[in-house]
């Protein structure tokens, strides 16, 4: 019972923060930014956006082969974060449901998310972070509709940078977690 209380708790939080504003927030200065293919439009269920329909491979919009499609919301497999954060952005979300429809469509499929962080901070400290970021990441998945066999959630912390660099750009690329599917 106390598990459905969290999970209705969280389900209005996630609803209560939908922002309705035109212009989106400003995007931290050398923070990668991900969006929907130009062109494109996502389809609304319950304020939310889904994968866009338009351009899909042969098959659906969550078929495997949606998966290598540059022009598929699910080839977007990267979810940046904030220094010190394990906070999803908003901007993050539909990449995220995405990759939660897919999984939901197709029940034998599986996910790897893997936590990774910046150069800063120890590696104890790095291990911790990456795995907060990963266990974000699966229950937003969870929340909107993957089951939780389906996930699996690993921290790297700083040992797998995306980009060498002792600087902010470098950092930035480095504080993600990676959507891997099984079988890539």
């Amino acid at each position: 019972m106390r598990k459905w209380i969290i999970v209705a708790f969280v389900l209005a939080l996630v609803a209560g923060c939908k922002s309705t504003e035109e212009n989106p927030a400003p995007v931290e200065e050398g923070a990668p930014t991900s969006t929907a293919p130009a062109g494109t439009s996502g389809a609304t269920t319950s304020g939310t956006t889904t994968a866009p329909v338009a351009g899909t491979p042969a098959g659906g919009p969550y078929s495997p082969a949606a998966l290598k499609d540059p022009n598929s919301i699910l080839s977007k497999r990267s979810i940046y974060f904030d220094f010190d954060d394990a906070t999803i952005k908003d901007q993050y979300r539909p990449i995220i449901e995405a990759h939660a429809k897919y999984l939901q469509v197709n029940r034998n499929a599986r996910v790897t998310l893997q936590g990774n962080t910046d150069e800063r901070g120890t590696r104890e400290y790095n291990i911790a972070l990456g795995q907060k970021r990963a266990d974000a990441v699966k229950k937003m998945m969870v929340l909107f509709g993957a089951q939780e066999i389906q996930i699996e959630t690993v921290s790297f912390g700083k040992e797998k940078p995306r980009r060498e660099g002792h600087d902010e750009a470098s950092w930035a690329e480095n504080r993600r977690v990676d959507i891997v599917h099984a079988g890539e």
